[in-house]
């Protein structure tokens, strides 16, 4: 039979085990670049490279196929562009009388159409407010990917740091089981102390488990908005930081009125107010002159033909489509409040979210994570005197992690609120 470990050991064994963990928490929440892969990840997606904020909003720009898409909008409002200031193509008709050639008359005319009432200015003006929509709208998308991309970086990252503390924590739990076993078989414990110690491991166990699974799903939705499989997203790796301050309330009314979806709605009510002049012009006919010549055969002579045709607006002035435009405007005047005052809200919400995030960390930082650690050096030095038990040092350490786990949430709530704003006011005005 092995002989049993001195208390002396073991209270110096669990010592150096708890400072040893009490130094992996006094860490910044940062992640080092030298940590220590998590296990269970995939070896392909071991082997990739770390992922910096800025190279995945990258990929995400280059690879997301829904922004490849919005992209296409600057295209067709090109391609509208160019069209809106093409002329009417010429019409070329030709009409024969009489098959027989002796009293045949034949007839070639080539006509044109010109277009009055301002169609053809009105159209360019249209399509390049069309043009500038796309551009405010593919600005307004890709703020809305780069937002999304940030938030689910700062949770991915938050979640890998939150899921190596869970393991930590987990580790720390099987050596006090390890310890509390050989002393209850010494006969210096009760096995109840055992019981307790299994108790606080699979709790443990059960944290960990579910840290591995958040990671997991945090890394699975960085990928897609990546267009990437998880096993090739390389671990992020960034520094895990409080954003600034949201603007005060005065500041944030006024960043609302160059926001970018405000934009792209003011260009878009310019855009239906220009398709009224198109309707306008409408209503104005056009003329279609014509030049041609006609052969007459049975009177042996060739026969100059000029043609001018122009439409009556006696029952169709356009009037349908012009109310119809007429209407459309207003709504669009209606749509550019409307953004306005919806973003306005979602900006204060985010900035609430943003603040109150920000207190607590604040309040973690200041006051929590102090005593935690406080709580923690005490029981340890109680367990080297003999004072307190190996459950109590591990109880003050799981509690150490917890408010660590609260710090890692709080910043990842604070980062993701503050990419909203970003979303929502544009480039970071705060």
């Amino acid at each position: 039979m092995p002989h049993p470990m001195p208390a002396q050991s073991v209270a110096a064994r669990m010592l150096l085990l708890a400072l040893a963990a009490g130094a992996a928490l006094s860490c910044p929440p940062a992640l080092a670049a030298t940590a220590q892969p998590d296990p269970g990840v995939a070896a392909s997606a071991r082997a990739t490279a770390p992922l910096t904020l800025d190279q995945a909003l990258a990929l995400a720009l280059d690879r997301q196929p829904e922004f490849a898409a919005a992209r296409r909008e600057i295209e067709a409002a090109d391609g509208l562009l160019d069209q809106a200031g093409r002329l009417p193509n010429p019409v070329l008709s030709g009409s024969v009388e009489d098959l027989r050639s002796g009293s045949r008359t034949s007839a070639f005319q080539i006509s044109q159409q010109i277009e009055l009432g301002g169609k053809r200015e009105a159209r360019r003006r249209a399509a390049e407010r069309g043009q500038d929509g796309a551009r405010a709208f593919v600005e307004a998308r890709a703020l809305a990917l780069r937002a999304a991309v940030a938030a689910a970086f700062w949770d991915a990252l938050a979640a890998r740091r939150r899921r190596q503390l869970a393991e930590e924590s987990a580790a720390l739990a099987r050596e006090a089981l390890d310890v509390v076993a050989r002393r209850v078989a010494a006969g210096k414990v009760s096995p109840v102390d055992e019981t307790r110690a299994r108790l606080a491991l699979g709790a443990v166990e059960i944290e960990t488990r579910q840290a591995a699974q958040d990671s997991e799903a945090a890394r699975a939705r960085l990928a897609a908005l990546l267009a990437l499989a998880p096993a090739e997203l390389g671990e992020p790796d960034g520094e895990l930081t409080l954003p600034p301050a949201a603007p005060a309330p005065a500041r944030l009314a006024e960043l609302v009125d160059a926001a970018p979806e405000v934009v792209a709605a003011r260009h878009d009510a310019a855009r239906r107010e220009a398709q009224v002049d198109i309707e306008r012009s409408r209503a104005v006919p056009d003329v279609n002159v014509g030049l041609g010549l006609q052969r007459n055969n049975e009177l042996g002579r060739n026969q100059a033909l000029v043609g001018l045709s122009i439409p009556l607006p006696v029952f169709d002035r356009n009037q349908g489509l012009l109310r119809e435009a007429l209407a459309r405007a207003d709504q669009g005047r209606d749509l550019v409040r409307a953004t306005a005052l919806r973003v306005e809200g979602e900006a204060r919400v985010a900035a609430a979210l943003l603040d109150s995030a920000r207190r607590q960390a604040a309040l973690i930082d200041d006051s929590l994570l102090p005593d935690a650690r406080s709580a923690r050096d005490a029981a340890t030095l109680g367990f080297s005197l003999g004072r307190f038990g190996v459950l109590d040092v591990l109880d003050a350490q799981r509690t150490l992690f917890q408010v660590r786990a609260q710090q890692l949430r709080a910043l990842a709530d604070a980062r993701r609120a503050a990419a909203e704003l970003e979303r929502l006011l544009g480039t970071p005005a705060f």
